[in-house]
């Protein structure tokens, strides 16, 4: 439990994720009482395809390099 709430600590985007999963969710619930039919099929895909998203914006991210500096250090600042 300590390393995966380290993790979501460190990559806020997972939070977000996490919400937006919460609200979909909730989402259906509403829609579901209110006598329509969403194929879960749907929903499953949609839930797929952000967490593979994310994940390659998590594996792109730690691939940064050094910023480029832009101007020459002037000493004294």
């Amino acid at each position: 439990s300590g390393s995966i709430s380290d993790f979501v600590e460190n990559h806020p985007t997972i939070k977000i994720l996490a919400l937006s999963f919460l609200l979909l969710i909730g989402f259906t619930l509403i829609i579901e009482g209110l006598h329509q039919h969403i194929p879960k099929g749907y929903i499953y895909f949609a839930m797929a395809f952000s967490v593979f998203v994310e994940m390659l914006n998590l594996k792109l991210r730690k691939k940064k390099t050094e910023p480029i500096k832009l101007r020459q250090e002037i000493p004294g600042e």
